[in-house]
């Protein structure tokens, strides 16, 4: 509508693109078949599944059977997790600082289990220390997992280096590439990590879908006991629509990817050249360079990153600070970059998409500007 506000949130979620919704509707309308029947209404949604597989498949570099559905990245991240820890005699896992909770929660889990976690810290551009992941990843180690992107800032993390250390020590390796896949090129056989998770509606696809990829040899235990859906790794009939929806966003994904990260980053860096030019002493939050092309995360100096964006309503955006009772509290990224605490309250997390306009980031530049020379004294 065009009185809602510039949506600057699309690492928090993206709507569904229009040929997406499209795919989608027969298999809302009229066919209704369980993907596991042997007739014809059967048989059409269960190829209507495994095409979908080959968009999934094809986007990141693996084979389709290597494709497991899920309800989302948190699940695809879980059974990536205690899947793996379930079939193996070693008790140390390896991550890091800066993860999604959807990876710190089972790793606490498994912490609470008698595991032995090792957290290796990042930089101050919010990238995990690959020496100190070189010491971490030892014989001992059964899974290593770490995220391929940040979701607040952006940051690209050192995957490539932790398999090389996890293949000499004999481990697996997860990565939560919820943020990253359909917004830079991923290969999995050219990273060559063993799990990889996937989100639906990070790349305009539907919510509540997701998968993990699962490499072709690496053994993970089920979660959820029932029949032999998905290889028997995620038991339960398919959710078919959004399987199919998931799957051609996967496809317009690959399709035009390249282009669309040019035109996103430059929509991006026009946006910080606007904001810096306005506001002195604005800093950026991670690394300037090896990030996602649609994540700026920035803090405004003097200024709660809430209180900014509640005098700007003309934009949709986030902080990444957690908000209670007793006040905000800074987002656990930015401390363990060592952005000092206060500092870190004054963090937004300005992300662009496919709707992103150069107007709407003009407008948004300006209207942020406006409000925090209001909020700030002179």
């Amino acid at each position: 509508m065009d009185t809602d506000p510039i949506y600057l949130d699309y690492n928090a979620t993206t709507p569904l693109l229009p040929d997406v919704v499209d795919a989608m509707l027969p298999y809302l309308r009229e066919h209704f078949g369980n993907p596991s029947s042997r007739h014809v209404y059967g048989r059409r949604t269960h190829d209507a599944i495994e095409r979908a597989r080959g968009h999934v498949a094809a986007l990141i570099g693996s084979d389709a059977d290597e494709i497991i559905f899920t309800s989302g990245g948190t699940e695809a991240n879980n059974l990536a997790i205690r899947g793996t820890a379930a079939r193996t005699s070693r008790r140390r896992v390896v991550t890091s600082t800066v993860e999604h909770p959807a990876t710190v929660r089972p790793v606490a889990w498994l912490e609470q289990q008698g595991w032995h976690v090792v957290r290796v810290g990042v930089d101050a551009v919010g990238r995990a220390r690959v020496p100190d992941l070189d010491a971490a990843i030892t014989s001992a180690t059964a899974l290593v997992t770490i995220m391929h992107s940040n979701n607040e800032t952006g940051v690209l993390q050192p995957v490539q280096e932790a398999v090389y250390f996890a293949r000499r020590a004999g481990a697996y390796v997860h990565t939560d590439a919820a943020q990253s896949v359909g917004k830079v090129p991923i290969d999995v056989r050219a990273i060559e990590v063993d799990l990889l998770s996937i989100a639906g509606h990070k790349l305009y696809g539907p919510k509540g879908i997701g998968a993990l990829y699962v490499r072709r040899g690496t053994v993970l235990e089920a979660l959820t006991l029932g029949a032999g859906h998905e290889r028997g790794l995620r038991p339960g009939t398919e959710n078919v629509a959004s399987i199919v929806g998931f799957g051609a966003a996967c496809a317009i994904a690959q399709h035009d990817l390249d282009k669309e990260s040019v035109r996103v980053r430059a929509l991006r860096d026009r946006l910080w050249e606007q904001l810096a030019q306005a506001i002195p002493d604005l800093a950026l939050n991670g690394n300037p360079d090896n990030r996602l092309p649609n994540t700026l995360n920035v803090r405004f100096p003097g200024v709660s990153g809430e209180t900014l964006l509640t005098a700007t309503p003309e934009i949709a955006a986030s902080t990444g600070s957690a908000c209670h009772e007793g006040g905000e509290s800074a987002s656990a990224v930015l401390l363990a970059m060592g952005v000092p605490a206060e500092a870190a309250l004054g963090s937004v997390r300005l992300t662009l998409g496919r709707a992103t306009s150069e107007s709407a980031v003009d407008r948004a530049a300006a209207a942020l500007a406006r409000a925090w020379q209001a909020l700030v004294p002179e």
